[in-house]
């Protein structure tokens, strides 16, 4: 056996069919599910380290779990575009996209590429992944100034009239977490957000007043920037 097989065996070892029926109440695909919980994943991830290769070869055996753990363990450095375009096009679920922007796509340098390149995309879940990616960055990525995520917004404003459940929630949360970053980018978002819900657009329309909701509460006025 290659370590791939080792690897899920473990993860067949540690299926749970209860989680695993409770899987589509939260609109995830079940078919080729196992049925473990993230934090199981990422101790699995921890004892396993970094491995690219690993990752790719989990990544290619298909089940859901395999492709939730492979981002966890891939190496930014040796990820390439190539690469991710391969596993966008093969996202079938939001855990999947959202984890992978999370763990990986986020922490490459080609990062802030990969959304202009997918949010003009049709695919629903190629899209999401330019605006989960972007919330990723919005609260991982410490270092960036404000003016890399000026021009975000207006990918958001461009997106807000997508009503596919999976992008709109996305978009959604795009919005709400770069105006949370810092009192500019609140001002921003906020008055985007006021645009938005304004808007004849019905998907824009509740972007813009669930953004608001949370962007005007002074609970988040009071942490935005920490």
């Amino acid at each position: 056996m290659n370590r791939a097989d080792d690897l899920t065996a473990i993860l067949r070892a540690a299926a749970s069919p209860e989680h695993r029926s409770g899987m589509s109440r939260f609109g995830i695909p079940t078919e080729r599910a196992l049925g473990i919980a993230v934090p199981a994943l990422r101790k699995i991830a921890r004892e396993t380290g970094t491995d690219h290769p690993l990752a790719v070869a989990l990544w290619d055996t298909g089940w859901h779990e395999a492709r939730l753990l492979a981002p966890m363990i891939a190496d930014p450095r040796q990820t390439t575009v190539e690469l991710v375009d391969r596993w966008t096009q093969q996202f079938d679920a939001w855990d999947v996209c959202d984890l992978c922007c999370q763990n990986l796509l986020r922490r490459t340098a080609f990062a802030y590429e990969l959304i202009e390149r997918y949010a003009p995309r049709e695919e629903e879940y190629v899209r999401r992944t330019a605006f989960a990616l972007t919330a990723a960055l919005a609260i991982g990525d410490k270092r960036s100034p404000d003016e890399r995520f000026l021009p975000l917004l207006g990918l958001i404003g461009k997106a807000a009239d997508d009503p596919r459940n999976f992008v709109k929630k996305a978009v959604n949360w795009a919005l709400r977490q770069i105006g949370k970053r810092s009192l500019r980018l609140h001002g921003e978002a906020v008055g985007l957000s006021r645009t938005l819900a304004s808007s004849q657009d019905r998907t824009a329309r509740w972007i813009g007043r669930d953004a608001l909701r949370e962007l005007t509460d002074p609970k988040t006025i009071a942490r935005v920037g920490k």
